[in-house]
């Protein structure tokens, strides 16, 4: 389980989170959802330690992580997709899922089968590079990439992002699929509504760096969640 207890984030002078908690458990989806430029993007990578936090807590399998760095939080199972997918454009398929690896013990460092069962397009372009292509077939690689890296925490940022709908139905029943597995939890941040919200257990709306409504999806009122995404 994750714990985000009360954290704060800066970039110089400008506070970007306040005082921002939430959980995510083993199994369960946990959306994050707000409009452009609340702090959802800030908080996932105060989360995977690639922004340090101000105060507060951050606590993984019940040890804090607030000061690990990103690689130490990668061994410990913390994986991301982020926004715009980061691939290497010049790298072949294989050769992208192969950087996954750099958090893995030598044992593990293999492609598992499983991600030519989730994304059977990578199998069939293993030899192409990353940039040749589409942007749904990168987001497919990037996700690849992170679940490389067997993580037991798996952030995703913004996957629908540009995304074709057939590609992004695919993304969505894969997400589906590694929660109902139950050894995996998944923070996904969104600004798609129906697509988060089909897939959620739990929801977290950010405002303005904060955190203005919190909790089970079924909990909350569907048309008041929706009401903090439109412009």
């Amino acid at each position: 389980m994750l714990n985000v207890e009360n954290i704060d984030l800066f970039y110089g002078a400008s506070q970007a989170l306040r005082s921002v908690s939430l959980r995510a458990e083993t199994g369960n989806v946990t959306a994050v959802l707000g409009r452009n430029g609340v702090g959802k993007t800030s908080l996932m990578r105060a989360v995977v330690g690639q922004h340090p936090v101000a105060g507060g807590d951050i606590v993984w399998e019940g040890k804090n992580i607030s000061r690990d760095p990103a690689w130490k939080r990668s061994a410990a199972g913390i994986a991301i997709v982020p926004q715009g997918r980061e691939i290497f454009p010049l790298l072949s398929v294989k050769e992208n899922l192969e950087t996954g690896f750099a958090a893995l013990p030598r044992a593990m460092r293999h492609i598992p089968d499983e991600i030519f069962e989730l994304f059977p397009v990578l199998r069939d372009m293993l030899g192409r590079r990353g940039g040749d292509l589409s942007g749904g077939q990168q987001q497919q690689l990037a996700i690849g990439r992170a679940l490389v890296t067997r993580p037991r925490l798996l952030v995703l940022d913004e996957p629908t992002e540009g995304i074709q709908p057939s590609i992004i139905k695919d993304i969505q029943r894969v997400i589906k699929q590694l929660a109902d597995r139950g050894d995996m939890a998944i923070l996904l941040v969104e600004q798609y509504f129906d697509f988060a919200h089909e897939l959620a257990d739990d929801i977290v709306v950010l405002e303005r760096g904060e955190v203005v409504l919190a909790g089970k999806k079924d909990a909350l009122d569907r048309e008041n969640v929706r009401s903090y995404l439109t412009v």
